[in-house]
């Protein structure tokens, strides 16, 4: 692949990557055939459509789906959902596996819809493809010892008999947003699955094709159609409709919208769980390696061209290596290649719609109109699609700028200076947002000890998000205004279950009896509780 700038470009701009010849286009890779494959999925009597960012061409023609639809879905998902859950955990288990090696053979035809409905850069898009793979493996490895019955000591020993079992919740309302359509989708819905339940999934109608894709790779895996229902629509009207049928609620998105979703949730006395939005820091510490900071920054800031909740919006450098670090990243950055292509080879690609690059613009223009510095970037690119935006950094940004403080969703970051580590450690935490953040040092001790002081629920020591993420094992979510809940690990996939105790009383009641009064029984009972203390019992 090679570079060139394109012929109208502005001077001094990103390059483009230049598709090879034979790429593949919008239409031979959505086809009527292709259509008429994934939407069977979908419970809609109306119709809908989505679009590419690259052209804003209409993709396809979709199903829309009413209330009553939305009341059909859930119908549909609750009579099949005993069935499912009746099946041994193993067997759950297996059709994870079973998908995990269909989304990895046939990883080509997915990469396609992700470019297609987000203007991801190939590799990017390649990010999801990992991301579910490593959920399906692991929760199709482990399910079966998160969701074992546990023994637990009774409140007499030998004469009580605990066990704690995970019993499914039954139906799932799931609302996925448009910027990981496989990850945020499918792979939230994977764990839910596994422990017995049925999901009603919404996913956003702009980039409803992947997610019904890999439903479809789903049911070739083995799991009944019924389980897994799709509902397609504006959000105000079927995302309520989901939260109020739903016996749990999951959701990703807005903080705004997130705390609707919470409401109404709590409305109906059903539990939720929430990713929303971030202003996620940096911190250079003045003994990082000034040279891997600038390049895991270009990965941390404009993977997806900024629009995930875990990218870096705010990049705090020590003073003593700013000007060396800002220099290193700037020009990483203004090397980026700019593409559209569904091939590999572009280091960044579109935004994904009119509403993401009015917030960008409107960002930049305002930091700039009160006195930041443009370093790089900091304009559209119509010569390449109508929603590119350059990736950008600003320098000098200050409240009561929109950018210092907002969520942008976008290919920006803002450059900070500080003096030591309590500074920047209270700056960091100095926003209502707790998601993710990052920490560069060449000293280990040192980079957990200033993780730790961190109020994010993630936090990565020189890398930007994606070793905190991809360690599914661990659990992966927010704190403050950034969500309620976690995905990944034993959270992510207990949250789906309720847990239930079944106790069994041997030989003798916890009552008096064998002739004990009321008082001899208290008095026995009292000698035990001193017992069991002295022979350190829990």
């Amino acid at each position: 692949m090679t570079d060139s700038q394109a012929p109208d470009a502005p001077l001094g701009t990103n390059p483009v990557a230049v598709a090879p010849a034979g790429v593949r286009n919008a239409a031979d890779v959505v086809t009527p055939e292709v259509i008429a494959q994934l939407t069977r999925g979908v419970v809609g009597s109306g119709r809908t459509a989505n679009h590419t960012p690259f052209t804003g061409e209409k993709l396809a023609d979709l199903p829309e789906s009413t209330p009553e639809d939305v009341a059909t879905a859930f119908d549909r998902a609750r009579a099949a959902q005993p069935v499912w859950a009746a099946l041994p955990v193993r067997q759950r288990a297996a059709v994870l596996l079973r998908f995990h090696d269909l989304v990895l053979g046939r990883q080509a035809e997915v990469l396609d819809l992700i470019q297609l409905e987000t203007g991801k850069a190939r590799l990017h898009a390649h990010e999801e493809v990992q991301a579910i793979a490593i959920a399906a493996r692991h929760y199709g490895r482990k399910a079966a010892a998160y969701l074992k019955p546990r023994r637990h000591t009774g409140v007499v020993p030998v004469l009580t008999k605990v066990t704690e079992l995970r019993q499914p919740r039954g139906v799932v309302g799931q609302i996925a947003p448009w910027n990981y359509p496989l990850e945020l989708s499918v792979g939230d819905a994977l764990p839910a699955f596994v422990s017995g339940n049925a999901v009603v999934m919404k996913p956003d109608t702009e980039t409803a094709l992947t997610a019904l894709w890999a439903r479809d790779l789903l049911i070739e895996a083995g799991l009944p159609a019924e389980v897994f229902q799709v509902v397609l629509g504006e959000g105000p009207v079927v995302g309520p409709e989901v939260v109020s049928r739903a016996d749990y609620v999951s959701f990703t998105g807005s903080t705004r919208t997130g705390r609707e979703v919470a409401v109404g949730a709590a409305s109906r006395l059903v539990g939720v769980s929430l990713e929303l939005g971030g202003k996620n820091a940096m911190l250079v510490l003045k003994d990082a390696d000034v040279e891997k900071a600038a390049a895991g920054a270009v990965r941390a800031c404009f993977a997806s061209a900024g629009q995930l909740c875990i990218s870096i919006e705010r990049l705090y450098v020590h003073e003593s290596i700013a000007d060396d670090f800002v220099e290193r990243f700037a020009t990483r950055t203004k090397a980026m290649r700019l593409g559209s292509a569904l091939a590999y080879g572009a280091d960044m690609g579109s935004l994904v719609g009119e509403r993401q690059l009015e917030a960008v613009t409107r960002h930049v223009d305002e930091a700039v109109e009160k006195g930041a510095t443009l370093v790089a970037g900091g304009v559209a690119r119509p010569d390449i699609g109508p929603l590119f935006y350059e990736p950008t950094i600003l320098d000098g940004v200050e409240a009561p700028m929109a950018v210092c403080t907002e969520e942008t969703f976008g290919p920006v970051v803002s450059i900070y200076r500080f003096r030591d580590e309590d500074e920047v450690i209270a700056l960091a935490n100095a926003t209502p947002y707790g998601l993710n953040s990052s920490v560069w040092t060449t000293d280990s001790r040192r980079g957990h000890r200033v993780a730790a002081r961190l109020r994010t629920g993630t936090v990565n020591i020189n890398e930007g998000f994606a070793p905190a993420y991809g360690s599914v094992q661990a659990p992966m979510g927010g704190m403050k205004d950034s969500g309620l809940g976690r995905r990944h690990g034993s959270e992510g996939i207990l949250k789906y279950t309720e847990a239930q105790t079944v106790a069994q009383q041997r030989l003798m009641p916890l009552a008096p009896s064998f002739g004990l009064d009321d008082e001899k029984y208290a008095a026995l009972m009292t000698s035990s509780l001193k017992a069991m203390k002295a022979f350190r019992l829990r």
